[in-house]
């Protein structure tokens, strides 16, 4: 081989060798978030976290976190039926006994009236970092919730039996939850932590240098996180609790304590602590991890996590009546219900004595 030969193919090597590392850097990157002015990572704008991935892992998949891809088409395709299938019109005809025993997402009996366009838990599972997640709890490995503690489960079935769903449920407007009566986002959706609900899970974040709101659609919540490492004292009780924030690297990371004790997420205790982590991923893309600690109540903490999705905006006004108007109907039909059971006791007492 002639010297020239191997100079052009020394040359060769050299423009592919450039070539690669000039390329490579674009593969692989790290994603660098926008700025605001102070110079952290930008948060702001519409996000929802609207998805079909349950809390808790279903058994069958075991430790295993991650999806395959035939298996989140059978699971986002069983959602899409079930979505046309509670779209087709209901028989004009039908009487509360005709409708289904049990149409999905835990709605049964008369609740099978409503058709799938009033509601909105999302259509898909979970894609963060490339993992089509099977449950949001990621620690433990099973994706479930630890054990509770044999004196909170004794004090939480105590509490459901005096309170919603138990026989005192209905005695007073204070026993209905917190967004029958318009005060606070049904379920853990204003949080923390933040999760998604069967309808309106859309977030707007708004940040300036000493503090971060977060506008929730549900029901009309906004979360303030103070960027301070100081908590209110103990006996200062907040709805969404005492939010304190600082950054580690480029992540958001929120403190929340004191939380008032009708809020109670899933039966907490006075010593409950929400780590929140919000990471922008991409521009699409905010990666919320939460890690949930309260001893009392649990016997371990857990960890979950959500893709914060960027949806368009804005944010419509979440119409909750104050006080919620049929909550006058709700608690007039329980006592009628007692009037109707008294003077059927008087009717067989008298009966019974002829």
């Amino acid at each position: 081989m002639k010297l020239r030969d191997l100079s052009a193919i020394g040359l060769t090597w050299a423009a592919l060798s450039l070539g690669a590392l000039a390329f490579a850097p674009a593969m692989g990157a790290p994603y660098h978030a926008p700025r605001t002015a102070d110079g952290h990572p930008d948060l702001q704008g519409v996000w929802t976290n609207a998805t079909i991935t349950p809390v808790e892992r279903d058994a069958k998949f075991g430790d295993r976190l991650a999806l395959t891809d035939k298996e989140v088409a059978d699971l986002e395709g069983t959602n899409a039926k079930l979505v046309a299938d509670g779209n087709k019109p209901t028989n004009p005809n039908f009487k509360v006994t005709d409708l289904p025993t049990n149409c999905g997402r835990g709605f049964t009996g008369v609740d099978c009236g409503y058709n799938s366009a009033w509601v909105d838990p999302g259509t898909t599972i979970i894609n963060l970092n490339g993992v089509k997640r099977s449950s949001i709890i990621i620690e433990p490995a099973n994706g479930k919730t630890p054990p509770m503690t044999k004196e909170a489960a004794a004090r939480l079935q105590a509490r459901f039996a005096g309170g919603r769903g138990g026989r005192g449920s209905f005695d007073n407007p204070e026993n209905r939850s917190l967004g029958e009566r318009c005060i606070l986002s049904f379920g853990s959706s204003a949080g923390p932590p933040m999760l998604p609900l069967l309808y309106n899970n859309t977030y707007q974040i708004v940040q300036s240098g000493a503090d971060i709101l977060i506008e929730v659609e549900m029901v009309h919540d906004a979360r303030i996180i103070h960027m301070t490492d100081r908590h209110l004292p103990q006996n200062v009780k907040l709805w969404m609790g005492d939010s304190i924030g600082h950054w580690d690297g480029d992540t958001l990371v929120v403190e929340t304590t004191n939380m008032r004790p009708e809020q109670a997420f899933r039966g907490a205790s006075p010593q409950l602590k929400v780590t929140e982590r919000f990471t922008r991923v991409n521009d699409k893309q905010i990666d919320y991890k939460y890690t949930v600690s309260d001893p009392e109540i649990y016997t371990a903490p857990y960890t979950g996590e959500v893709a914060l999705n960027s949806t368009k905006g804005p944010i419509y006004e979440y119409a909750c009546h104050e006080g919620n108007y049929a909550l006058q109907g709700i608690l007039a039909g329980a006592r009628a219900e007692e009037k109707e059971a008294l003077n059927a006791a008087k009717a067989a007492a008298g009966g019974g004595g002829k």
